[in-house]
């Protein structure tokens, strides 16, 4: 480390170091300072856990959500909401990059940056989909999704922008339940593609998926309610719905049968 400086303004000691990797600088900052800190530590936190740094929020200032919702999830950062203290920010320097040569995460980038983004991160998912890397094809549908659900609180919902935004972002949810469906992480499934058809009721491929999960988890009347509303919306589907059909048939009567023999058993 070749110099150390301590600079003091408003609450605020920064330590600046000059030199190479390995440097630790340090930032004091004093609690009058930190009253939002709490905020803006959760959507970090979420970030680091591949999670969408927005979407825990409504769309009010910072103090306002946190009126709105008493807790932010940890209890450290509840502590700190309701009693600010001075913090100290350490922050390692790991490597020197010049602005050309290193990745952006999603979160960092611009509205023009996030689009240019998504396409890519679309493509990827796809290609890892049909290479049986489901988890790996989850983490790229999820980062597009982000990107796009950023932007869209910018618009107004329901107006055209916002719009084309929620056709490409339900697109790439339905990508993401087909993996999950892979998975097996079927009541996600549920969650996700029952709250798409809340919204938009005429998405055929939203049903089909919520199908095939409700017949995953012997949701039987769901399923076929599902498949029915798939053949109602898209009829050149019949076939495949009719396939459908007859491998939840067989399934169920498997359930059944080890039912009665579980039931059987029990009693004997």
């Amino acid at each position: 480390m070749e110099e150390a400086k301590l600079f003091m303004a408003e609450g605020i000691q920064r330590t600046i170091l000059h030199g190479g990797t390995g440097d630790v600088p340090k930032f004091i900052t004093g609690s009058k300072h930190t009253g939002l800190y709490p905020v803006v530590s959760k959507s970090l936190r979420r970030i680091a856990e591949g999670k969408d740094p927005t979407d825990w929020h409504l769309h009010t200032c910072g103090l306002a959500n946190m009126f709105a919702y008493h807790t932010l999830g940890y209890g450290d950062l509840d502590e700190l909401q309701k009693e600010p203290q001075p913090l100290i920010f350490t922050i390692e320097l790991l490597k020197v990059e010049s602005p050309n040569t290193y990745k952006r995460e999603s979160w960092a980038m611009n509205n023009e940056e996030k689009l240019r983004a998504v396409p890519i991160l679309h493509g990827e998912g796809n290609r890892l989909f049909k290479l049986g890397r489901y988890e790996e094809a989850i983490n790229k549908y999820r980062e597009a999704v982000i990107c796009l659900k950023n932007i869209q609180t910018k618009e107004k919902p329901w107006e055209t922008p916002w719009l084309k935004l929620e056709k490409m972002i339900n697109t790439l949810v339905l990508n993401y339940c087909q993996c999950l469906l892979k998975t097996e992480q079927y009541y996600e499934v549920l969650e996700h593609t029952t709250d798409i058809i809340r919204h938009h009721p005429g998405l055929v491929k939203a049903y089909y998926i919520r199908a095939k999960a409700n017949a995953q988890v012997w949701n039987e009347t769901a399923a076929k309610a599902d498949f029915g509303k798939v053949t109602e919306l898209d009829p050149d589907l019949s076939r495949s719905v009719k396939k459908e059909l007859r491998l939840l048939e067989h399934r169920m009567q498997e359930k059944n049968r080890e039912d009665k023999l579980r039931y059987k058993n029990l009693f004997t």
